[in-house]
């Protein structure tokens, strides 16, 4: 687990971005094609936290989130210890994590979010550096009636990306990305996102965002990161494809 890395932060805890030397030692699934070919819709950021938090919906369409959730109930998926190690927040769900340069790259590229993230001069100096991928480790994550992730700060981590133009570059994520694959109109009731600002964990002060089916959320991890959490799900399943912005060192 990666050090907490915010002394104001000290509680609740960290989680590490996820390095190279985290992932679990997995063979890259063949995960589906992008059908139909992505984009579908104009990508276009809302931003519900101003320059923490921002959005990018239909990124995936519904009927290639139910082809994915489809492939991802046949991966062996591992359930997390409710009780967590000392210093890391609860985490009740379902995951599987693997080193996939190639399926990073192709979230990267093949969708539509490098033009979304590089073309648009007006947020550049949001994502700390110049973006040039994405975290090869992928995770996948089921949440089912009662699991849950307590609040917890996302740490930023330095790796190395294998790129056409370098095979090493050194690079540290910057922001979280989080492909949400099923909703409410799923029947996946609760998992809400929920954002504190401040860094205080009260209800008069929370931020909420609900999944939606393919919608893609990105906010801001490392020492500007906010207080978050995954509320408890109380029915259905959610369904998430994480991964992390990389920027050059």
């Amino acid at each position: 687990m990666a050090k907490d890395k915010h002394p104001k932060k000290q509680n609740p805890s960290s989680t590490p971005a996820a390095t190279t030397t985290t992932a679990t030692k997995q063979t890259a699934p063949d995960w589906p094609v992008f059908k139909p070919p992505l984009p579908v819709v104009s990508l276009d950021f809302d931003s519900p936290i101003q320059d923490k938090v921002v959005v990018l919906r239909s990124f995936f369409p519904k009927n290639l989130c139910r082809d994915y959730v489809s492939f991802l109930r046949t991966l062996p998926l591992t359930t997390t210890p409710g009780k967590p190690k000392r210093g890391m927040a609860v985490r009740v769900n379902d995951r599987f994590q693997v080193e996939d340069p190639l399926f990073a790259e192709r979230l990267w590229s093949e969708t539509g979010l490098k033009e979304a993230v590089l073309d648009n001069p007006d947020m550049a100096h949001l994502w700390g550096g110049e973006v040039v991928g994405l975290n090869p480790n992928i995770r996948v994550y089921r949440y089912t009636p009662g699991q849950f992730f307590d609040a917890h700060y996302d740490d930023s981590n330095n790796l190395t990306l294998s790129t056409p133009e370098n095979p090493s570059l050194p690079v540290k994520t910057t922001w979280t990305l989080l492909l949400y694959l099923t909703s409410s109109t799923d029947g996946c009731a609760g998992g809400e996102t929920v954002f504190y600002p401040n860094d205080r964990q009260t209800k008069k002060e929370a931020i909420p965002i609900s999944p939606e089916t393919g919608m893609l959320l990105l906010h801001k991890h490392g020492d500007d990161c906010m207080l978050h959490e995954g509320k408890e799900v109380t029915a259905g399943e959610k369904w998430i494809l994480r991964s992390d912005l990389c920027v050059r060192r």
